[in-house]
Parts: C-alpha cells; structure tokens; sequence
C-alpha cells in the first residue's frame, strides 16, 4: 500500500510537470525554428537546426512588429517598477502605523483594509476605468500604475505588518528616549530589521505587476503604454504573425519572472518567514 501511494504521488508530480512544462518547452523550440522550419509538417519537435534569428530580429530588427515589441518591453518594465516603489513605500508607512501606533479605529482600518483583498479585482475594473477616463488617465503610465498600487497595497501593507509586529519593540523605545522621532525611528532602526520584508515584498510586488493582463488591457488601448503580456496577445489578431516572433516574445516575457523566482527565490522566503523568529 505504501508503495501504490509513493507511485500514485510521483505519477502525479510527473502529470503536473508536463502539464506546466510542455507548453514552455513549445514555445522555446518553436522561436528556435524558421518560419519554414514552423509550418513544416509532421511538426518537429526538436529544433532540427536552433537559430536565434527569431531573437536577434526582435532585438534589433526593423518594422512593427519588433518595434512594437520593444516598446511594450519598456513599458512593461517601467509600469512594474514604478508600481513597485510606490507600493513597498505606502506599505511601509502604513504598515509601522498600524504595527506601531495607537490611534481610533486603528484595527477597524486595519481590517478594512485587509478585507478588500476578499473581493474579485475584477469587480472594480469598470469604475476603476469610468475614474481614470474622468481624470484623463487612460493610456497613460500613471493610470496603469495608480490602478497596480490599489491593487497591490493591501496585501503588501498585510505581509509588512506581520513582519513589524515581530520586532522587538525594546529597540523602538530606546531611540523614542534618545529623543527620535517616529520618521527617524522607522527609517534608522524599523527598516533596517524590517529589511528581508521589504525585500520579499518589493520581489512579490513585481511579479503580481508583471502577471497582469486584463487591468492594462482595458486601460490602454495603443502601444505607447501597453505591457509585453497584452501586446503579444494583441499582435495575434491584428496581423499574420511569425510565430517564431511571438514564441521569442513569449519566452522573454517568461523568462523574467522565472529568473527573479529562480535566483531571488530564497530572499522571498527568508523575507517571508524570518520576521516570525525575529
């Protein structure tokens, strides 16, 4: 019996794997293949020649399709970061305020808060887009962003408050003796103990950012602010695409937040986990 469920576990593993990887592998070996090599049939299933012409003309190459590539790209990265600052910097105050200090309604707010993360995100899609063409921020970096850091905001400030609450609070009050300041004693003695948090929550803060499609697909409508993941699903229908391009885009699109979690990996789960040890 133990047997059959140590088989029955690994058939599992080995269902999941294939389930999430296949299509991976497919788009790598498809932006390995020419044009030619793609639309060939039986398909191959192995790059019969790998060549990264597919990548070098998205980098580098010229007409819309590349360019419009490229763009997205920067686009991408700048909604991301900037959504990335603004969050870890609101979670941080907000987060040593209700860790912190005594004021009304403190755990009301609190849990206000953290309730709108109970809610689907999708939910607010409309009002969000009626407020944003109200203020004139459809297709512009500042809508994409305003909207990722309401999204973001609860669950970073969530994450930072369990790790603040962990701090020794002994440390805190021998600088209110010295005679610091709640500004002083958050950004000299809070956030350098509070550091490995602040880390995880700015690395898990990019990824939700980067994973977003249908909030930016509703906010812009041209490439002057559309992200890579929208961009390559909106080349599918507006043109005959090479597919070696697109499977490029994909894979880079991909790769990204693979490599943060492949090598940052370790820093979200230490950020995560140590503030209970603290």
């Amino acid at each position: 019996m133990p047997r059959r469920r140590s088989w029955g576990r690994r058939l599992g593993v080995l269902f999941i794997l294939l389930w999430s990887l296949v299509p991976l592998y497919w788009a790598l070996n498809t932006s390995l293949q020419t044009d030619a090599q793609i639309g060939s049939k039986p398909a191959h299933y192995v790059p019969p020649s790998p060549s990264l012409h597919n990548y070098r003309a998205l980098l580098g190459g010229s007409g819309e399709i590349p360019a419009t590539i490229r763009q997205s790209t920067v686009n991408i990265f700048i909604e991301c970061t900037a959504a990335t600052i603004i969050t870890v910097v609101l979670a941080t105050l907000a987060a040593y305020a209700f860790a912190r200090m005594t004021f009304r309604g403190r755990n009301v707010l609190f849990y206000a808060v953290l309730a709108t993360m109970a809610f689907p995100a999708y939910t607010t899609l409309i009002p969000l887009y009626r407020i944003m063409s109200v203020f004139g921020l459809v297709n512009t970096y500042a809508g994409i962003v305003l909207v990722y850091v309401s999204g973001f905001l609860p669950l970073a400030t969530w994450i930072l408050h369990s790790y603040m609450t962990t701090l020794p609070l002994a440390i805190e009050e021998a600088g209110q003796v010295d005679g610091a300041g709640r500004m002083q004693i958050l950004s000299r003695i809070v956030l350098p103990l509070a550091w490995p948090g602040v880390v995880s929550t700015a690395i898990i803060t990019f990824l939700f950012a980067w994973a977003q499609f249908l909030f930016p697909l509703v906010l812009s409508s041209d490439n002057s602010t559309q992200p890579l993941t929208v961009a390559i699903a909106a080349l599918q229908g507006r043109h005959t695409v090479p597919f070696g391009l697109l499977s490029s885009a994909g894979v880079f699109a991909i790769a990204v937040p693979a490599v943060i979690v492949v090598f940052l990996n370790r820093y979200i789960v230490n950020g995560l986990l140590s503030g209970s040890v603290k």
